[in-house]
This record gives C-alpha cells, sequence and structure tokens, in this order.
C-alpha cells in the first residue's frame, strides 16, 4: 500500500468527516432538557461548584450577586497590594508569590532568599537534553515543544512516578525553574531552522537573577535588558501565575491529577490546555486585531473613526469575521478586571520608554469604547471590560519578545499555580474527577456485515 502524506487530506478523511458531522450532532433542545450547564457554566454566566480551593479567589459580584470591580487574592492576599508590597520595596516579585501560592504564606527575608536559591540551583537542564531533545525535531508552536520536553524530564528522572508530597514538589519546583530555558531554548531552535540562520546563540540562565531577568537575559543575543523592562515583565508573570481553580488549564491540572498519574503528565495536560486560543493564546489575537485597526483606520485620535471601524469589527465585517473584539469580555469579570488594572499603568510607562505613546492611546481609547459599542449592540447578562489579555500581547511587542513565545510566557508564569493546584489535589483529593454525560443516542440493532 502506498504511503500517505501526513498532512494530505484524503478523499476518504472527507468521507469520515461527513458521517462525523451528520451522525455526531447532538440537538441543542436536549440540553436545555436535561439542565446540561455547558461549559460548566450556566445560564447566568456562573460555574458550576466542582471543587473547593485555598489557592486563590477570583470575585466578580458583591455578596448579593451584584456585579461588582473584579478582585483576585492569592491564599487570601489582594493581588493588588502584593504587586504594590514589592514594588514598593524595588523587588522582583513572581519568586515571592510563587512561594506564597505553594506554600501558603509570604515567606520571610531570609525564607526568600533559600527559596530564590532553590530556584537558581534547578535552572539548569540533563546533559545533551537541547542537542538532543530541543534541536532535534523543532516545533512550529512552542507550547508542544515544551510539552514534548516535559514528558522526556520524566525519563530523567530517578523517581518519576513517586507522587508523594516532597517529590512532588520537588519535581514542581524543578519545572518551575526549567520552564523558561524550555520556551526559549525550542524557539531559538524554531527560529534557527526557519531563517536557515548560520548562527545559534544560547545564554545559560543566571542563578543571580530573576525569572523575569534571565527571560530577556537568554532572549536576547547581546544579555541586555533595562529594569523597566525586567519589571513589567516580572508584574505580567506575577498576575498571570494563577486565576483560580476554575480556568481550564487549572482545572485539568485537578482532574489530571486526580487519575493518580505522574507531574510530568499532569504538567503536560495542562500545557495542552493552555495552548488553546479560547485560554491562553488570546493575546496573539488581540495584537493581530491592532494591527489591522492600525492599517485601517486613519486617525487613530478620531473616537468617531475608531467606535465605526469597532462596529464593523462586530458586524463581521472586518478583522476575521468573527464578531469578537479581542481582549474585551471575560467569563467572570464584567465591571473590571484586576489584572489588567494592574498591568496598564506599568504599560504605560514601557510605552514612554520605548516611544510608542499613540499606540498605547489607541489601545486605551479601544478600551474605552469597545465596552460601549458591544453593551449598545448585543443583549448581554453581564457587562464586558477589558481583560489581561488585551494589554499583554502588546507589552510583549514593547519587550521584543517573539509572538511565538506569547503563550510560552503565560506558560511560565501559570507553572506555578499548575503545581499549587496539583499538590492541593493530592493532599485533599482522594476520588478521581469523573463528571456525569448523559447518553442520548437511541438503541439500535445490530445488522450482520453482509446485510448492511
Amino acid at each position: 500500500m502506498e504511503k500517505r502524506n501526513y498532512a494530505e487530506i484524503t478523499p476518504e478523511i472527507l468521507h469520515y468527516q461527513e458521517l462525523c458531522e451528520t451522525n455526531g450532532v447532538i440537538e441543542k433542545e436536549l440540553y436545555d432538557r436535561y439542565q446540561v450547564n455547558r461549559g460548566l457554566r450556566d445560564l447566568n454566566g456562573n460555574g458550576v461548584l466542582t471543587g473547593l480551593t485555598e489557592i486563590s479567589e477570583v470575585n466578580a459580584k458583591t455578596p448579593d450577586g451584584q456585579p461588582c470591580e473584579g478582585s483576585l487574592f492569592y491564599r487570601g492576599y489582594s493581588v493588588n497590594d502584593l504587586v504594590q508590597g514589592y514594588l514598593r520595596d524595588h523587588r522582583f516579585g513572581f519568586e515571592e508569590i510563587t512561594y506564597l501560592l505553594l506554600f501558603g504564606n509570604l515567606p520571610s527575608k531570609q525564607e526568600l532568599n533559600t527559596f530564590f536559591d532553590v530556584l537558581g540551583s534547578y535552572r539548569s537542564l540533563p546533559n545533551s537534553f537541547v542537542r538532543d531533545i530541543i534541536m532535534k525535531a523543532p516545533s512550529t508552536n512552542i507550547m508542544n515543544s515544551m510539552a514534548r520536553s516535559v514528558l522526556t524530564l520524566y525519563s530523567y528522572d530517578n523517581d518519576p512516578e513517586n507522587i508523594t508530597i516532597p517529590n512532588v514538589l520537588r519535581q514542581c519546583i524543578q519545572l518551575i525553574a526549567m520552564f523558561p530555558q524550555l520556551a526559549l531554548y525550542s524557539y531559538q531552535a524554531y527560529d534557527y531552522y526557519r531563517r536557515n540562520n548560520d548562527s545559534f546563540f544560547i545564554h545559560d540562565p543566571r542563578p543571580d537573577l530573576s525569572t523575569s531577568e534571565n527571560i530577556l537575559y537568554m532572549l536576547r543575543a547581546n544579555g541586555e535588558y533595562t529594569t523597566t523592562e525586567a519589571r513589567v515583565l516580572d508584574t505580567a508573570l506575577v498576575i498571570h501565575a494563577e486565576h483560580g481553580g476554575g480556568n481550564n488549564s487549572s482545572f485539568t491540572t485537578h482532574v489530571v491529577t486526580s487519575s493518580g498519574t505522574d507531574t510530568y503528565s499532569a504538567i503536560a495536560a495542562a500545557l495542552g490546555s493552555l495552548k488553546g486560543p479560547k485560554h491562553g493564546g488570546a493575546n496573539i489575537k488581540v495584537t493581530h486585531m491592532f494591527e489591522d485597526i492600525k492599517e485601517q483606520v486613519k486617525d487613530w485620535k478620531d473616537e468617531e473613526e475608531v467606535g465605526a471601524y469597532l462596529q464593523r469589527i462586530l458586524h463581521k465585517d472586518a478583522f476575521d469575521h468573527t464578531g469578537l473584539i479581542y481582549g474585551i469580555g471575560h467569563a467572570i469579570y464584567s465591571k473590571s478586571d484586576p489584572r489588567a488594572e494592574i498591568f496598564r499603568g506599568y504599560v504605560q510607562q514601557l510605552a514612554a520608554e520605548k516611544g510608542r505613546e499613540e499606540e498605547f492611546d489607541l489601545y486605551a481609547r479601544v478600551e474605552r469604547l469597545a465596552p460601549q459599542i458591544i453593551s449598545a449592540e448585543r443583549r448581554m447578562y453581564k457587562g464586558v471590560c477589558a481583560n489581561v489579555d488585551f494589554y499583554s500581547g502588546f507589552v510583549y511587542q514593547m519587550l521584543n519578545i517573539p509572538e511565538e513565545l506569547f503563550t510560552p510566557i503565560f506558560a511560565i508564569a501559570r507553572i506555578a499555580g499548575w503545581s499549587a493546584h496539583r499538590v492541593e489535589e493530592l493532599i485533599n483529593g482522594n476520588r478521581i474527577i469523573r463528571p456525569a454525560y448523559k447518553a442520548v443516542k437511541a438503541r439500535e440493532t445490530y445488522v450482520p456485515l453482509e446485510e448492511r
């Protein structure tokens, strides 16, 4: 039999597609009849309660259920207070936040210094790992390369199946420390082959640098960065580190962990979840949308012209014709996303340093106009606001971070939350997570092959 091209869509595949689409549709009315909360959300957008957590709290409603300004808490601490605290002391915050999420309390100065040193000591990949694993099969999507690397690290672990808390903590801390290298080296390998470059550089991370500093140091050929750049990226890591147990990738971590599987499998599953454009990839869509707006709108300061183009996007007449204004709206927040609120000031500061104030003004103008236009045109059960993805892609652009690394940067931050959720599930969970699905297909009578 002739071998097929792996990427070819053959007539047989098209026939199989037709069978699936003919036989695989479930009538929408059945979801209402059986009161199925699709996406584990009710008609008002509230998540179905599937577990308890002490790691973080996402809040967008008053005690009596009315929409309010959004707030986010890590282990009971307001994220805004945490950010203001380490910025006031002119410190980087991601390592402190990781400690808090993992262990449940804020570290003392000595505890933080020790944890910083522990992370630094784990910032090294196994011998020849870059050459034999990352360089041998570069992926066009860095998230896939990271997932493959995580699964391969299982083979380098002398005790990979041990799911006692000390061993899982050891594995998680190692992965937290290694994630920047897995992401950046995977990108550099991909970029090398894509561009047919005749040069390839790899900077080993420095144990004396913070996570955000190391990202910029390893990414840039000259290893140079400004304090503002490192602090803005550090804040991005902090506000992306965790967002409640119900977000798709953290819930994935709980589900996979509940089966009793190893740490590498659980984290690889979380990476697969975060990769999706409905989760971690949304900031790329925002940057693409703004490139389109900048091309199509002649006067960025003209609110009527900007508003008119946003209406065209909403009516599916412009950009990608989906009718979505990306970066506006969130499953939980309605009046404000606290992460976007925190980020905005630092974005403005970086834009001033980079000479991109006009672009920042355009972002701010769209942030203000889009909710008004959406609310006027569409019936909604709650308001809409800018979410964290609205500004994050713009920040990464200003930091000269390639688009292919936008979602991996999210993963570098969110593995702190995933690790905390894995440990929490192992400590408190004693049953595999298995929600119910109701079968609605009518029973059939078997027909022998020769009679079909």
